[in-house]
């Protein structure tokens, strides 16, 4: 493989912070009305509001790897403990059966290196969001911000999109959303996730991806789309009692900013243009979530924050959609009063903290 590019560049028009901030404030309000409707229960999630499963994770650094892949957190072979979050998309909690974008929040434990989010900086987690998609539907934040506030209310979302966008962008981005959307999901253990926005990782810009080992599809007993609201989280426990489930952690290097765009999330970066290469390993260990072991772990994760710019300074997230995200992520957490990091680098240590 040819050393990758190192001539990506992030643009940055003048006016983008204040605009954002407002932005953030509008999906802040948005929660804050949710959770009135939801009363007497706290703000959810602002989006990726219903979990389907929390697991606790090993994260390992392959050894061998090639020059351009050696930075950051993958410098050097490592294995670091983790906690895995699965969720729904939507800011509203509604039945798996449901279209849906579907998610990933892995927070690694005693990463070493300064963080980037101010109070935080030395912070000993790590975090990582993916999601099922290569791409986005929506080219920047703008567009994304208008779809989420418009599709608050359901029978007003199409004129408030076309209002926003015009009635040519709103479809493309409706028939951009709908095949991702429709597509069925049966299992979490067997679903495909990236970041379909760019980091840096010291000198290039790079996607992240998880591709999983599992490639069998559930049983007809576990197969529950038809009868349960919550078959995808019950599908993969039950695969974690039988025993480990895994994926390779991947990333795909920037080439040129036509094919690997930096600010337009709406284009995917193609395994023909960037092919992936395997970095890690991300391995959920056979485990019961439903004792009541699972049951304490699953209330403190869900109470964590998952955030993409909690990373290290050598792996900062890139692009329009990444940067609108470092305000929307920071008042979403205090919103719903989301709890501190872990302090331990041992899964379980800041639980039984808790407990004792």
């Amino acid at each position: 493989m040819s050393v990758p590019a190192t001539d990506w560049k992030e643009v940055v028009p003048p006016d983008e912070d204040a605009r954002f901030i407002g932005y953030a404030e509008k999906l802040q309000a948005m929660q804050h009305r949710r959770a009135r409707a939801r009363a007497p229960e706290k703000p959810d999630r602002a989006l990726h509001a219903k979990p389907n499963l929390h697991a606790l994770a090993e994260f390992s650094v392959l050894p061998d790897l090639p020059a351009h892949a050696r930075v950051g957190l993958f410098a050097e072979p490592a294995s670091y403990h983790a906690y895995v979050r699965f969720s729904n998309g939507q800011g509203v909690r509604q039945p798996d059966r449901m279209p849906d974008v579907r998610g990933i929040g892995i927070k690694l434990l005693g990463v070493p290196g300064t963080k980037l989010i101010p109070g935080m900086q030395d912070a000993t987690t790590q975090d990582f969001l993916l999601i099922k998609s290569a791409s986005t539907p929506f080219r920047n934040a703008d567009e994304f911000v208008a779809f989420v506030l418009a599709g608050e209310n359901q029978a007003l979302f199409v004129p408030r999109a076309i209002a926003a966008l015009g009635f040519v962008r709103t479809w493309q981005i409706l028939r951009g959303i709908v095949p991702g959307l429709a597509e069925r999901v049966r299992s979490l253990a067997t679903t495909r996730y990236y970041q379909p926005v760019p980091s840096q990782l010291g000198l290039y810009a790079v996607h992240f991806g998880l591709w999983p080992h599992a490639s069998n599809a559930p049983n007809r007993a576990r197969d529950k789309r038809g009868s349960s609201r919550e078959y995808l989280g019950e599908e993969l426990a039950e695969r974690l009692r039988e025993g480990p489930v895994s994926y390779d952690f991947r990333l795909q290097h920037f080439r040129d900013e036509q094919r690997t765009p930096i600010e337009d999330a709406s284009i995917e970066w193609t395994e023909a243009v960037a092919p992936s290469l395997t970095v890690a390993r991300l391995t959920l260990p056979q485990q019961d979530v439903n004792n009541a072991r699972g049951r304490q772990l699953s209330s403190f994760v869900e109470n964590l924050s998952f955030d993409p710019f909690h990373t290290r300074q050598d792996m900062r997230p890139l692009g329009n959609m990444m940067r609108a995200r470092n305000h929307a992520y920071r008042l979403s957490t205090t919103a719903r009063g989301a709890s501190p990091e872990p302090s331990g680098a041992q899964p379980l240590h800041d639980i039984e903290k808790t407990t004792t």
